[in-house]
């Protein structure tokens, strides 16, 4: 018998696992621990020794990943998955001295992908009782396998500074496919492709939100692009295999785009994604709507994330489901975004969901009404600051908008024209963030002078492929403030600073054009959003 310890000190000494810890996540100062009580976990635990791992029927820790709990000071999940079952999956939490002093058990749950039939089996960690503000290190593992490391740092309680970055519309970087030639044509040894709308700048993108390492990372939907690709596990495998290298160190806060509903995979396709991730659940949530919506403080911050396909017109995953949620997802928004207006601790509300409000992009997607019709309402009511959105292939965002002009498309209305300096308690911004790495840009498609396309209905089913057309109406835009016409890649950076009481807080903003393999970092632009202090 030797304890889990023991087994870290095979593959790193005692001395020695700071330093270890750092080779993965650039060196954070750690604090200890703080013990907790819950069954779960147990302070020095004496386990079984592990067997040698097998490199043939051990499955390795893959895809290790962060995510926070509805209390991000003092709750986090360590997440990561295998293609086999495994034994024992734990996490061990330790601090600068390099002891582990609480062992937490992961549960497991799993899919079949219903392309393929294959099992994936997801591992979450749930780790209560954390010290907010802290640093910690851990390390993943199962029997037979070698540890993963990675460190994260709990939120602020109460109003503190704090970064947090954001994007959407990723893909992978890798290639995974065989090259299909036209009719008629052969090619010997036709080359890999990328099938799942990735390019090269997905991996880019990433390397970039490790240059400004924010507390945590807001995916604004379209993780993968899975339901296109030939393999969807391999491509979530690929996914995470790009991402871990940020992920295992900062929570990244999904929220569900159309490119997560994969036919088959549960009964509106979003198992895949429900199981690689473990977010707070909601009341009103059902075994089928689990995860999809749902809330967490940071600091002074409320973030409310949502999933547009409940109320959205466009036909863009693999099914239509259109009202799955039979208004349960409005019912909470409602009530989550009166009690947060309330909350005099709470002076930022931001929303991060996939489909947009506004873009003035021609030729891509285009704006939703039913979004607008459904939840612009809400956001006005209770005074949403942001909404950070993909779906777009390109950089944008608004003027402070608050209120609809009474037309067909209810057009946003304005409340102020400064660039610079905006007060968000006049209206809420919208940022179009969808950069993460797609190759198919929107960039070079804006209209000028600007415009917006909006889908208002969709057809009948085209017989051939199943899919409802969208009936688009094209509007001006007068909400229009900033674009970036000439890069495809970036995400944006936000630091809030809370400022003094009965003063103003703030959120610096920077856009970030990400131009290289490294992650080099160029601005495109940079604005305050400002708003009064609620406490």
């Amino acid at each position: 018998m030797i304890d889990d310890e023991e087994l870290f000190e095979s593959h790193f000494s005692r001395r020695g696992i700071l330093a270890s810890a750092a080779v993965v996540t650039g060196g954070a100062l750690l604090t200890t621990a703080a013990p907790a009580q819950a069954a779960t976990e147990q302070a020095a635990p004496v386990l079984q020794s592990a067997p040698a791992a097998n490199p043939v029927t051990t499955p390795r820790v893959g895809g290790l990943h962060l995510q926070f709990g509805a209390d991000a000071a003092s709750e986090v999940v360590v997440s990561w998955h295998t293609r086999q079952p495994v034994r024992r999956p734990r996490v061990l939490l330790g601090g600068p001295d390099g002891d582990f002093e609480r062992t937490v058990t992961a549960v497991s749950t799993s899919y079949t992908d219903a392309k393929s039939g294959q099992n994936v089996y997801v591992h979450h960690a749930r780790i209560s009782r954390l010290r907010a503000d802290n640093e910690y290190v851990y390390a993943a593992v199962h029997e037979g396998a070698e540890a993963e490391f990675g460190t994260f740092h709990t939120a602020p309680k109460g109003r503190a500074k704090f970064t947090f970055t954001s994007f959407g519309d990723q893909g992978t970087p890798t290639l995974g496919k065989r090259y299909v030639p036209p009719a008629g044509v052969t090619i010997p040894n036709p080359p890999f492709v990328n099938d799942n709308l990735g390019s090269p700048a997905a991996g880019d993108v990433t390397a970039g939100v490790e240059r400004v390492r924010p507390l945590f990372h807001l995916f604004n939907g379209d993780l993968c692009y899975a339901n296109l690709a030939d393999d969807r596990v391999r491509t979530w495998n690929d996914f995470w295999e790009n991402n871990t290298r940020s992920a295992r160190n900062r929570p990244w806060m999904p929220s569900a785009g159309n490119h997560e509903n994969e036919l088959g995979n549960g009964p509106i396709g979003y198992e895949a994604y429900q199981t690689y991730f473990s977010l707070p659940r909601q009341a009103g949530q059902t075994d089928v709507t689990r995860g999809l919506w749902y809330a967490f403080t940071v600091g002074s911050v409320r973030v409310i994330s949502l999933a547009n396909d409940d109320v959205c017109y466009q036909d863009g995953g693999n099914s239509y489901v259109r009202g799955y949620s039979g208004g349960a997802q409005k019912a909470w928004l409602e009530k989550e975004l009166k009690a947060t207006n309330a909350d005099r601790g709470i002076d930022w509300i931001v929303v991060c969901m996939h489909q947009v409000v506004v873009s003035s992009a021609d030729q891509a997607n285009g704006a939703d009404l039913g979004i607008r019709q459904e939840w612009v309402p809400l956001f006005d009511k209770y005074g949403v600051d942001l909404v950070v959105c993909g779906h777009e292939h390109h950089y944008e965002r608004s003027h402070p908008i608050r209120g609809q002009q009474p037309n067909p498309t209810l057009t946003p209305i304005p409340t102020a024209t400064r660039t610079d300096l905006v007060d968000t308690s006049k209206g809420t911004v919208h940022m179009v963030i969808g950069g993460g790495g797609t190759s198919v840009g929107s960039n070079g498609v804006l209209f000028n002078p600007p415009a917006c396309r909006v889908i208002t209905s969709v057809g009948a089913p085209d017989p051939t492929t199943g899919k409802r057309p969208p009936v688009y109406v094209t509007e001006p835009a007068p909400w229009s403030a900033s674009r970036n016409a000439a890069h495809p890649y970036g995400f944006a950076a936000f630091t809030v600073d809370p400022g003094h009481p009965g003063g103003q807080t703030t959120m610096a903003v920077t856009y970030y054009d990400v131009l290289g393999p490294g992650g080099e970092l160029a601005e495109f632009e940079s604005f305050t959003l400002k708003r009064p202090r609620r406490g």
